[in-house]
């Protein structure tokens, strides 16, 4: 039985996936975060390529919740791609199913090779982030820091960690609360997006991602005002 449903919610992923090609980003975010539990949620999440991240809530959000929740995700992509040109910005789905936004910071634009001291132009682009997040306080924030393959695990494992908490570090500097800072780790050079075969995927895998997304308290605050209506 527990494998048929496995395949039962499977299944039902793959319908609501196909159906969300006709719809609107807004309704996509309340049909996903209603109807499919941690299972569609912990499938989209694998697929948008996350980290897993997202709040520990034990339930399904409600479809309400779930529109609520997108349109503030919407607004603040919106705004970190108008004051942070600069950085990769990409709509992603959190371990709930709920949307969530990945910035992701190119390493050579925020250190010198080999190193994990932020650059000055790098802390302009941080502190334009930054202004962001003290608008979003209740979204939560994860940071990893990844590496090429050049060297071995020893060096870019530490040096990785060291990137993601140079860039957590300097935006609490700027005013950023540290509660929402609730994943900071170093992938070193384990979760690749291109090949290491060539100059250009090695600079590609040279990065610093940040993911926000829907904190416990965004989401019961989001369901309160669903059930309202």
């Amino acid at each position: 039985m527990k494998v048929n449903k496995f395949l039962v919610g499977m299944m039902c992923s793959l319908v609501i996936l196909a159906g969300c090609n006709s719809m609107n980003n807004t309704t996509k975010g309340g049909i996903i975060g209603g109807a499919g539990g941690a299972v569609l949620g912990g499938i989209i999440g694998k697929v948008a390529g996350n980290t897993a991240v997202g709040a520990a809530i034990g339930t399904a959000v409600g479809a309400g919740a779930g529109i609520l929740i997108g349109k503030k995700m919407d607004k603040a992509r919106q705004a970190v791609t108008q004051q942070v040109p600069q950085a990769q910005v990409e709509e992603v789905k959190d371990s709930n199913g709920l949307k969530a936004v990945k910035v992701t910071f190119d390493s050579g634009l925020l250190f010198a090779t080999n190193k994990a001291d932020l650059s000055s132009s790098a802390k302009t682009s941080l502190v334009k982030f930054a202004e962001v997040l003290k608008e979003n306080t209740d979204m939560d924030l994860a940071i990893y820091g990844h590496t090429d393959s050049t060297g071995s695990d020893a060096i870019n494992d530490p040096l990785s960690l060291r990137r993601a908490e140079s860039v957590s570090g300097y935006l609490s500097t700027c005013g950023v609360s540290t509660k929402q800072f609730k994943v900071i780790e170093g992938k070193g050079s384990k979760l690749p997006v291109a090949s290491n075969e060539t100059v250009e995927g090695r600079a590609q895998n040279r990065r610093v991602e940040v993911y926000l997304y829907a904190s416990e308290e965004m989401i019961k605050q989001a369901e309160a005002e669903a059930n309202k209506s």
